[in-house]
């Protein structure tokens, strides 16, 4: 009987050092794929705040010329002037768009947000025929344990849904939405209260309305869901979601919305319930640059 135990015994042995090979090489294939993942963004980033830095020299260097161009008004004699008429304001020319790179580098990207001063500074993916494509997929369309951040399939930039709904995994690493729950300190919120998604149109500001837990309820549940809300068509469907907000949130935000106003709802895993979820909502404030088509620079050249 010693034999054949030594035997079992060596085999199983065999067995879980293999296990333990293999776990090992998955561990630093999903270490190598992340490393890859982040190297590409890190670009993109790189890429877009180039752009910015641009953008701003020759503001300010538009800026100057202009001061320099005014000149002291020769003193006359004052002539009685017709009452003075209202005229519109100068609309901005459309500025280079920061993240063009990033747009032509993947044509499933929707926008890319920001949130200043924290690890969220991301590229939004938007697949309507597979909503959970960039689950575990970088930007690159690689295998990637972190994902990307999904605008949900029922979201729409174009034309504009009232609310926007960006999903993303809470990793233990802090990536991407892994430090979405700080917002549960409201001193953190009013610190950071400001978020900015950068489309191809133009750049849209959010200020955070509303920080809440919540969970995935059955679809029986006759309970506030905030993750089906995308389109107000009424004040009544408006006020709904609102009022929920409202009232699930954590603390007083100062910030209020009225009928009209669009959202953006950014979304992640908690585990204080089964399915539970901490959510984010910010009201957009105020629109910033507009930017011209995205196209490669040759083909804008021409």
């Amino acid at each position: 009987m010693k034999h054949p135990r030594t035997f079992f015994s060596i085999l199983l042995a065999c067995i879980a050092a293999v296990c333990l090979i293999i776990a090992g090489v998955l561990m630093i294939r999903q270490n190598m794929n992340a490393d890859r993942s982040r190297k590409s963004l890190d670009l993109l980033r790189e890429s877009a705040e180039v752009s910015k830095e641009a953008a701003l020299s020759q503001l300010s260097s538009e800026s100057q010329e202009a001061s320099a161009s005014v000149s002291e008004p020769v003193q006359e004699t004052p002539m009685p002037s017709p009452a003075p008429t209202a005229t519109p304001e100068p609309v901005p020319e459309p500025v280079e768009n920061p993240y063009r790179d990033s747009f032509l580098a993947n044509d499933d990207m929707a926008a890319w947000i920001q949130i200043p001063d924290t690890p969220v500074d991301y590229p939004v993916m938007w697949t309507p025929e597979d909503e959970e494509y960039y689950l575990l997929r970088g930007f690159d369309k690689k295998s990637d344990n972190n994902g990307c951040l999904i605008l949900d399939t029922d979201s729409c930039l174009d034309p504009l849904t009232t609310n926007l709904i960006i999903h993303g995994h809470n990793m233990k690493s802090g990536a991407m939405f892994g430090r979405l729950t700080d917002y549960e300190d409201a001193a953190f919120c009013e610190e950071h209260r400001n978020i900015i998604l950068y489309t191809k149109e133009l750049q849209r500001n959010y200020e955070v309305i509303a920080v809440f837990r919540s969970q995935v309820y059955k679809k029986t549940d006759p309970v506030f869901k905030y993750y089906k809300f995308f389109q107000a068509q009424s004040q009544e469907e408006f006020d709904d979601f609102y009022q929920n907000i409202k009232s699930l949130s954590l603390y007083d935000t100062g910030v209020t919305a009225e009928f009209g106003d669009h959202f953006l709802t950014l979304s992640t895993c908690v585990y204080h319930v089964d399915r539970g979820r901490f959510v984010v909502v910010a009201k957009e404030v105020e629109s910033g640059d507009r930017y011209q088509p995205v196209v490669e620079k040759e083909s804008q050249n021409m």
